[in-house]
């Protein structure tokens, strides 16, 4: 008795990353529930803000912090990553105590197309512990409010960035799933995304300093 021979092709398992919409006016609470469910297992999502689309995963998941540092490029306790909070109400879980003028104008700014740059405390997860400064932003956008309400905890986030010279940040994120979806594990679709960054403002000397000008006004 003979038998045909069969040829056996193994590949690689490759991972392709989830497309979804969301829509920013009503965020249904069932795709917010599935975008955190992937952040608490180690997940990286890519998401809409006030500014631009952002990369971001679970502050809790050294992994997941771990794989966005891989994709920058740099070490972890290197990384240049902000902090994705509801609200100003757990503030203090990272940051040290800070003025009353100081937080007047986290009040007066956020939430708003801000990045503000605050003194870290020992709370910060092990693998900031020596930073000594740390990014804030509480964007004005529902489905990102919404994730973080939901997750329970910040979330780390770092931009989109575009390797265009001319174009700074994809806007389109059917190009950026494209660009992306073999290296995370979501991108949300809520519509084309702004192009210009959140404004970046250093808090922790006597006075404000402005360190990158984007979409917000420097005079707050």
């Amino acid at each position: 008795m003979t038998h045909s021979k069969k040829e056996v092709i193994f590949k690689k398992k490759i991972v392709v990353a989830q497309f979804l919409k969301i829509y920013e006016e009503n965020p249904n609470p069932k795709h917010i529930r599935k975008v955190v469910d992937i952040l608490k297992g180690g997940g990286l999502v890519i998401y809409p803000s006030d500014t631009v689309y952002a990369l971001g995963c679970d502050i809790t998941n050294k992994g997941a912090l771990e794989r966005i540092a891989q994709i920058k490029g740099v070490k972890l306790d290197k990384a240049n990553l902000s902090f994705v909070c509801e609200d100003l109400s757990n503030l203090s879980d990272y940051v040290r105590q800070i003025s009353n003028s100081t937080f007047k104008i986290l009040k007066r700014a956020l939430p708003g197309p801000y990045t503000f740059i605050l003194p870290g405390n020992n709370n910060l997860p092990s693998v900031f512990k020596k930073k000594k400064e740390v990014g804030i932003r509480v964007p004005d956008h529902n489905i990102t409010r919404a994730i973080v309400q939901e997750l329970g905890n910040p979330i780390v986030t770092t931009s989109i960035k575009d390797e265009d010279e001319v174009i700074e940040y994809t806007t389109d994120p059917e190009l950026i799933y494209e660009k992306w979806k073999n290296l995370v594990d979501l991108v949300i679709d809520s519509g084309y995304g702004g192009n210009v960054a959140s404004t970046v403002i250093d808090l922790t000397g006597d006075e404000p300093l402005v360190v990158r000008e984007g979409k917000g006004t420097s005079e707050i």
